[in-house]
C-alpha cells in the first residue's frame, strides 16, 4: 500500500511542476496527504470494520412486535 500512495504523491508533484499557481498548490497539498497516508502513524483513517448481516433471530417469522 505504501508504493500505491508513494506513486500518487510522486505523480501529483510531477503535475504540479507544470501547473498554474492555484493548481500547483492544490496538487502539492494532495501529495502531502498521500505521503501522510503511506507513513506509519500517518493521518490515514483506519478501514471500517467489515459489514456483517444481523443475526437471523432478529427476524422471526412469528409476527410478534
Amino acid at each position: 500500500m505504501e508504493e500505491f500512495y508513494s506513486g500518487f504523491a510522486h505523480r501529483a508533484r510531477d503535475l504540479a511542476e507544470k501547473a498554474d499557481p492555484f493548481t500547483r498548490r492544490r496538487l502539492l497539498e494532495l501529495a502531502k496527504r498521500y505521503d501522510a497516508k503511506r507513513k506509519p502513524g500517518g493521518s490515514a483513517r483506519p478501514l471500517p470494520p467489515p459489514q456483517t448481516s444481523p443475526p437471523s433471530t432478529l427476524f422471526s417469522a412469528s409476527g410478534e412486535a
